[in-house]
């Protein structure tokens, strides 16, 4: 029996196309699921494979709606042919219950371990760019110089540490960590 799977990253995502297409493809039955792809515990997904017979067929819309990574949608797919049971992904066109189909299916998911690394590669890059063009990254600070140095000034006159960052609206320890960093 063909049973689909389909997966969508965050609550505003709608399903439907996966569930059209997996419906389209023969999928009696399809399990839906509303979780990150990187997130360790998919607990539809991992129920699913656990009730999946010899003979049945696990339909996904696309190779990322399974797995996480090369490694891990590698291991589903051997661990689904150990047990007899075969694995489709329509937008590649895969289907390892044929020897073409398995085939295609390790040269796809190489390919889409390698983009996946060109991204990290471009995205690192892309940093090391930014950083040395005077890009500060990350959170901007919580306090602008003139507003350290108020509080500083605060501080000296006899003010509580505790009531300047109150009334700044931050954190004892955030004011601590500017005073510190701004002299």
């Amino acid at each position: 029996m063909k049973i689909g799977y389909a997966r969508v990253s965050t609550i505003d995502q709608n399903p439907n196309a996966q569930r059209d297409a997996l419906k389209a493809a023969g999928c009696k039955k399809i399990v839906t699921e509303k979780i990150s792809g990187v997130s360790l515990k998919r607990p539809k997904l991992e129920k699913l494979l656990r009730s999946l017979d010899a003979g049945d067929v696990l339909t996904v819309w696309r190779l990322d709606r399974v797995g996480r990574s090369l490694p891990h949608l590698l291991k589903v797919v051997a661990d689904l042919k150990a047990r007899d049971v075969g694995f489709q992904s329509l937008n590649e066109t895969i289907d390892t219950t044929t020897a073409n189909g398995e085939l295609i299916f390790h040269l796809f998911a190489s390919m889409a371990q390698f983009e996946r690394s060109l991204i990290v590669e471009r995205t690192q890059a892309g940093l090391v760019a930014a950083k040395k063009r005077g890009v500060r990254l990350g959170r901007p600070p919580a306090l602008k110089t003139a507003q350290v140095n108020h509080a500083r000034k605060l501080i000296e006159s006899g003010e509580r540490p505790s009531a300047v960052a109150n009334t700044l609206g931050i954190d004892r320890s955030t004011l601590y960590r500017a005073m510190k960093t701004r002299p």
